[in-house]
């Protein structure tokens, strides 16, 4: 990264994806917690644009498979819009949610963007799920369990084809990183997709990095970077501020590593960060957390390295 990086805060407040209501107040938690201050101390110059505006979710039961579709696709296109005017810009898009949902719009507009730079898109993907449900297969019908299918081309039609292309990423620019909770037709679809997914047995195997080691081998300086950060990837008893907990997650110095090696990368071009849901927090703790990991992903270390 250069000496100074420009940063844009993109709020969205939306749980319309989500399976429980207060992911939406997740940006405003992350603004209580010093995301600005604690980017500050990184040389990034964070210009928060406020909170987009869009649909309340009515949490109807689901039709046809999916739940507030309408709702999660009005939202995408605020999303998107806000994502490709800050990569037109020269600014690294930080946009905080809200559900995970929200990524369809967001990545779809780094892959355009990526598309007509000539860069290589990336995707590291941190989360206990791996999100490729879809509207046939989900025991819910939430959205926020079907981005990726959605970014691969396997999404209800409303939520495809953003990055004009039919798929804004191919399986191998996506890599799953703390997974260990996968619905049993969801893990079909993983092996049909040809996802690489390193669950928490990998990484109970192998180590934390040796796992980002195998993820990050085949970058390059064309490299952009996008990392998808789901609160719920980090432990819930470290983060208990998120909606769909699962225990077992990384420990909070292995998800420190994690976010260090993907600094050390230089290659950081975009960001989601997700799911944190402070009507389940305690004291704000797993803001606190998420910015601190934030703070690390753009380069915060012990020492100079």
């Amino acid at each position: 990264m250069p000496d100074t990086t420009t940063a844009a805060y993109i709020g969205a407040p939306s749980d319309a994806g989500a399976s429980v209501r207060g992911a939406g107040m997740g940006p405003d938690a992350l603004r209580v917690a010093g995301i600005a201050e604690a980017l500050a101390g990184q040389r990034v110059v964070l210009r928060d644009l406020g909170n987009l505006a869009g649909p309340v979710a009515d949490w109807a039961p689901h039709q046809g498979g999916v739940r507030h579709l309408q709702q999660v696709v009005a939202w995408n296109r605020a999303v998107f819009n806000a994502v490709d005017a800050a990569l037109a810009a020269g600014q690294v898009p930080i946009m905080v949610g809200g559900d995970h949902s929200l990524a369809i719009g967001s990545i779809s507009a780094v892959a355009k963007h990526c598309r007509a730079q000539g860069k290589h898109l990336r995707v590291v993907w941190l989360d206990a799920h791996s999100d490729v449900n879809s509207e046939s297969i989900s025991p819910s019908g939430n959205l926020h369990g079907m981005p990726v299918s959605c970014l691969l081309g396997h999404g209800p039609a409303e939520l495809v084809g953003w990055a004009g292309t039919p798929a804004a990423l191919t399986a191998e620019q996506i890599d799953f990183v703390g997974v260990r909770s996968v619905d049993a037709a969801e893990k079909e679809a993983v092996r049909a997709f040809g996802l690489q997914v390193f669950d928490m047995r990998h990484i109970d195997e192998h180590g934390m990095r040796n796992t980002m080691t195998e993820v990050l081998q085949d970058m390059d300086e064309n490299t952009h970077l996008h990392v998808s950060f789901d609160a719920d990837c980090l432990d819930p008893a470290d983060a208990p501020g998120v909606g769909t907990g699962v225990p077992g997650g990384p420990t909070y110095r292995e998800m420190q590593l994690c976010m260090e090696m993907l600094a050390d990368t230089g290659r950081l071009g975009s960001l989601d960060v997700v799911e944190l849901n402070p009507a389940l927090d305690v004291r704000n703790r797993t803001a606190e957390l998420v910015v601190d990991l934030v703070g690390s992903l753009f380069g915060k270390s012990t020492l100079m390295r």
